[in-house]
């Protein structure tokens, strides 16, 4: 019995020996490696955080190269996600359109439009039709979230494109 409580993570002594053991070198391994401007303390964190969920899983010889291991992997996700960042500031910004007011008054129009034939649908339609089509989930997934069978969901939201084609011309979705 007492061999099972040391080879078990999730006891709370056993994971506290394990944070005050590892979380100082864990995080200056990340700090020494990556710099400071990636948060590694954060970082250990979130990997002691990953530790407690998985705590099961894991036995404590291998609980400190868990830890390194998704620890750095947190830092290079974080280092990739900067990347993105920087990459999307360094774009110019646009501040002007070639859109003339026309245009605009006319997409407003036809989104007031668009707004009432949606509120013309019923509700297990407009759920359906705006869970595929906004929200990009698939019939199986909605009929699994909405409690029904997927025939269910593909006539709600087929019922729901002829409603809003015979409301609104030229409607096209894909």
């Amino acid at each position: 019995m007492t061999k099972q409580l040391v080879d078990n993570i999730c006891a709370e002594t056993v994971f506290e020996s394990l944070y005050n053991r590892y979380s100082k070198n864990l995080h200056d391994f990340l700090y020494y490696k990556y710099g400071e401007q990636y948060s590694p303390k954060d970082k250990v964190q979130e990997a002691f955080i990953k530790l407690w969920d998985n705590c099961k899983q894991i036995v404590p010889s291998k609980a400190k190269s868990y830890l390194f291991t998704v620890a750095n992997n947190l830092m290079l996700n974080e280092v990739k996600h900067q990347q993105v960042v920087l990459k999307h500031r360094s774009k110019p910004v646009k501040l002007s359109t070639n859109e003339n007011p026309e245009f605009i008054l006319q997409q407003q129009e036809y989104l007031k439009s668009y707004q009432n034939a949606l509120s013309k649908l019923s509700e297990e339609q407009r759920t359906a039709f705006l869970l595929n089509k906004v929200e990009g989930k698939k019939h199986l997934e909605i009929a699994e979230m909405l409690g029904v069978t997927r025939k269910v969901v593909e006539y709600r939201i087929y019922s729901a494109f002829d409603l809003l084609k015979k409301e609104l011309e030229g409607f096209y979705i894909k």
